[in-house]
C-alpha cells in the first residue's frame, strides 16, 4: 500500500513541479478570472496525466509488476488514479463551464477583453491549434460526462462484473477524446517546456494503451488454451475445484500467483488465484473458486470436464519470497488458495519448513479440510485451523501467543481486506516492520 501511495504522490508532484516551472497559481494581477485561466490548465493536466497512467496500467504490463509489487497493487493504483482523475477533471470542468454559467446568472462579471491595435499574426501551427478549440471543448465536455458516469459505475460493487468489464472498456474511447481535447487546449507555450514534453509522452503512452484496450490486445501474449481435466465440488463450502491441462505457451508460475480464466466469451475473463504448484512434466493449473457472485455461482453447472478455456497469466508478486527465517500465513475463507499452491511446492522440494499457517473459515466441508490437513503435513507446515463458528474471530494476540517468535517472521495474508488491515495495524503497533506484512489485494475493480 505504501508503494501505491508513493507512486501516486510522485506522479502528482512531478506534474505539479513541471507545471509550476512554466506557470503559477498566483497570477499578477490576482483575481477570479486570472486564477481561473491558470487553474483550468493545471487541473486539466493533472486529470489527463492520471488518466494516462491509469490507461497504461489497464494493459497489465508485466514489466511494471515487480516495481509495483504485483498486478493486484497495480489495479489498486489504477483505481485511485481513476478517482483522482475524476476529482481533478470535475474541478477543471466546473471552472471552465461553471464560470460561464455564473456569468450568465449575473454572479460574476467577465472583464473586458483588451483590444489590440492590429490583429495578431500567429505561426501557422499555433493558429491551427486555436482553430480547433471550439470542437475540442465540445468533445471534451461530452467525453467528461461519459467518463464520469463510467468511473462511478466502476466504483459501485453491486454493479455486475460482466457489465463492469464491458462498460469499463468504453473508457478507452472516452480517453482518446479527452486526449485530443487536452492536446488542443493545453497552453501553446507549454509545448516548448518540460511540462509539455511530459504531457506529450503521457498522451502518446495513454493513447497506445487505449487502442490496445479497444482492439482487445490486452494480455493476448500471455494467453494459452487449456482443457478442464477434473472438477470437484465441495458443497459444504460452495466451492468448485477445477484442474486444467495447458497447451504450449505456459512457462510456469510461482505459488501465490493468479491468472485470468475465460470459459464463456460473453462473460469475459475472471481472475482466480492458482491453487497448484508448477510441474513441467504435467503442465496443469488448479483453481479453487467460491460462489461469491453471479458468475461464480453458475460455475458448478456451467463447467464441464473436457471444456476448453483460455488462461492468461501468471500475474502477481505474492510469491512468499522473503529473507525472514520463518513465515506466518493467514488465509481467510477462499483466501486459502495461494497457501495451497505453496504447500504443494514445498512438498515437492522436501524437507521441513518453519511455517505456521492459520486458516480461518466459517463454512465446513470435511473432505476439503482433510485435503488441507494432508497438504500441510506433506509440506511440513504447522496448520492452525480456526472455525469461526466454534473458535470466534482470529486476533493478532492469539497469533502472537501461538507463535512466540513472531518478531522474526514475515507475514503473508490473503482474505478480506479489512481483516488483513486490522491484523497489520496491530502487528506494526507491536514493532513488526510494515514491509514484512504482505497482503494480497485481490480486488480487480
Amino acid at each position: 500500500m505504501n508503494r501505491i501511495k508513493l507512486v501516486l504522490l510522485f506522479l502528482l508532484a512531478l506534474i505539479t513541479a513541471a507545471w509550476l516551472a512554466a506557470d503559477t497559481l498566483m497570477p499578477d494581477p490576482f483575481g477570479y478570472f486570472t486564477f481561473r485561466s491558470v487553474f483550468v490548465q493545471y487541473s486539466g493536466l493533472l486529470g489527463i496525466a492520471m488518466m494516462s497512467v491509469a490507461m497504461v496500467l489497464a494493459t497489465r504490463p508485466r514489466w511494471l509488476e515487480r516495481h509495483l509489487n504485483g498486478l493486484d497493487k497495480m489495479y489498486r493504483l489504477h483505481k485511485w488514479l481513476g478517482i483522482g482523475a475524476l476529482i481533478a477533471s470535475t474541478a477543471h470542468w466546473w471552472f471552465a463551464k461553471g464560470t460561464k454559467w455564473m456569468v450568465g446568472w449575473g454572479w460574476l462579471t467577465r472583464p473586458e477583453r483588451k483590444k489590440d491595435g492590429a490583429a495578431q499574426v500567429l505561426p501557422s501551427i499555433e493558429q491551427w491549434f486555436r482553430d480547433q478549440r471550439g470542437l475540442a471543448e465540445s468533445i471534451g465536455e461530452w467525453a467528461f460526462y461519459a467518463a464520469a458516469i463510467l468511473i462511478i459505475l466502476a466504483l459501485i460493487k453491486t454493479f455486475p462484473y460482466r457489465w463492469f468489464k464491458k462498460t469499463h472498456n468504453w473508457l478507452a474511447v472516452g480517453y482518446l477524446a479527452l486526449a485530443w481535447h487536452s492536446l488542443i487546449l493545453v497552453k501553446f507555450s507549454y509545448w516548448s517546456q518540460p511540462v509539455g514534453w511530459l504531457t506529450l509522452i503521457l498522451l502518446i503512452a495513454g493513447s497506445v494503451s487505449a487502442i490496445m484496450v479497444i482492439t482487445g490486445r490486452v494480455g493476448r501474449g500471455n494467453r494459452v488454451v487449456g482443457q478442464i481435466e477434473e472438477l470437484t465440488h465441495y458443497p459444504g463450502l460452495d466451492v468448485i475445484e477445477a484442474r486444467i491441462a495447458l497447451r504450449e505457451g505456459w512457462h510456469g508460475h510461482a505459488p501465490g500467483q493468479f491468472a485470468f480464466v475465460t470459459s464463456k466469451s460473453g462473460e469475459g475473463a475472471h481472475p482466480y488465484t492458482i491453487a497448484s504448484a508448477w510441474n513441467p512434466s504435467t503442465p496443469t493449473v488448479t483453481f479453487v473458486v467460491k460462489a461469491l457472485g453471479d458468475w461464480t455461482s453458475q460455475l458448478k453447472t456451467w463447467l464441464k470436464v473436457g471444456m476448453r478455456v483460455s488462461v492468461e497469466g501468471p500475474y502477481g508478486c505474492f510469491d512468499f519470497s522473503d529473507p525472514a527465517p520463518r513465515q506466518v500465513w493467514i488465509g481467510a475463507g477462499i483466501g486459502v488458495t495461494p497457501f495451497i499452491a505453496r504447500m504443494h511446492s514445498l512438498a515437492q522440494q522436501g524437507g521441513e519448513h518453519n511455517v505456521d499457517f492459520f486458516h480461518v473459515t466459517r463454512d465446513v466441508d470435511q473432505m476439503a479440510l482433510d485435503k488441507l490437513t494432508a497438504d500441510a503435513a506433506a509440506a511440513g507446515v504447522r496448520l492452525h485451523l480456526r472455525l469461526s463458528s466454534r473458535d470466534g474471530h482470529l486476533t493478532a494476540e492469539q497469533i502472537r501467543t501461538l507463535v512466540p517468535e513472531w518478531r522474526q517472521a514475515s507475514f503473508w495474508f490473503c482474505g478480506p481486506t479489512e481483516f488483513g488491515q486490522t491484523l497489520r495495524r496491530d502487528f506494526v503497533s507491536q514493532g513488526l516492520p510494515g514491509a514484512r506484512f504482505h497482503q494480497e489485494l485481490f480486488e480487480m475493480r
